[in-house]
């Protein structure tokens, strides 16, 4: 790629030295439901980051102005949740970025972000799927969160889409009192107005929130790399401006970015730039508080 002294990469936003932000790489991928080669994707996604600048057009604003912390990649982070927590629970950062990886990390990242606030946090998930299954796989992160101590009343669940999830899993996020708005309603009411009601009900408590982008939660087309996408999922657009949004709230502590495999990308990576992009609408949302 041609170098421009005038024309900063994103990826040069990641660094050694402290900042308040901190990016960790957690590639799980042994308990995924489906075979999937998801520990790759957090490389593919940092390498994704040479493609974008740092300059947010839309609010005029230079992300180098803040840029984040290296806190390295987990181990083997399948059998080692606790590395994860602790690793998290140690840095300490206003907001953890964590890179996926399935989507079972949630529950260790989240524990991680919520540290020994959980009896008051909340959790706002972009995602087609419930994620209330028995076992431990990436399709029961939310199920073990709650039965970790996390309030379901300050869960909420956006883009929960047709024919993606069964009538059992549905009647269980109701009985819990799990917030749920829809593919559909998110439709009728807008993508802002979707986050504002997920903001109000997470952040009750007025605890840690951490939001799980699940990028399966996007139709299709724009997400290849995302085995469990159905037709119909939100826009590429609409998850970004979500991503801005909440992380511009100032209890919002992380965000995961999960269910991508990148070795089942396009051609044109779009899946993965997707995902590189999202890593600087947090950081954006962020910068903006």
């Amino acid at each position: 790629m041609a170098e421009d002294a005038k024309w900063p990469r994103a990826a040069s936003l990641i660094s050694s030295d402290h900042s308040p932000i901190g990016l960790i790489d957690v590639p799980a991928s042994k308990t995924s439901i489906s075979p999937t080669n998801a520990h790759l994707t957090p490389k593919a996604i940092r390498e994704a980051l040479l493609r974008y600048s740092t300059y947010s057009y839309s609010t005029g604003n230079d992300l180098a102005k803040i840029a984040f912390e290296d806190l390295g990649e987990i181990t083997d982070p399948d059998s080692n949740e606790t590395n994860t927590i602790d690793a998290i629970r140690a840095a300490n950062k206003k907001l953890t970025i964590a890179l996926g990886g399935d989507n079972s990390i949630t529950y260790a990242v989240g524990l991680g972000v919520f540290g020994d606030q959980l009896a008051t946090a909340g959790l706002i998930t972009l995602d087609a799927h419930h994620d209330l299954r028995d076992g431990i796989s990436n399709g029961s992160p939310v199920r073990r969160l709650i039965q970790a101590g996390l309030d379901p009343k300050r869960i909420v669940q956006i883009g929960i889409n047709d024919f993606s999830n069964s009538a059992s899993y549905a009647q269980l996020a109701s009985d819990l009192g799990i917030t749920v708005i829809s593919r559909e309603m998110v439709a009728e009411i807008g993508i802002k107005e979707a986050c504002n009601i997920a903001l109000s009900v997470a952040g009750s408590a007025e605890g840690p929130i951490h939001v799980d982008l699940d990028v399966d939660v996007c139709d299709r087309s724009v997400v290849p790399a995302c085995p469990a996408a159905a037709p119909g999922g939100l826009s590429a657009f609409e998850l970004r401006q979500a991503t801005r949004i909440l992380l511009s709230h100032e209890l919002v502590r992380g965000v995961d970015i999960t269910e991508i495999d990148a070795s089942k990308d396009s051609e044109d990576g779009r899946t993965v730039r997707l995902a590189a992009l999202l890593v600087l609408e947090s950081v954006a949302g962020f910068q903006s508080r």
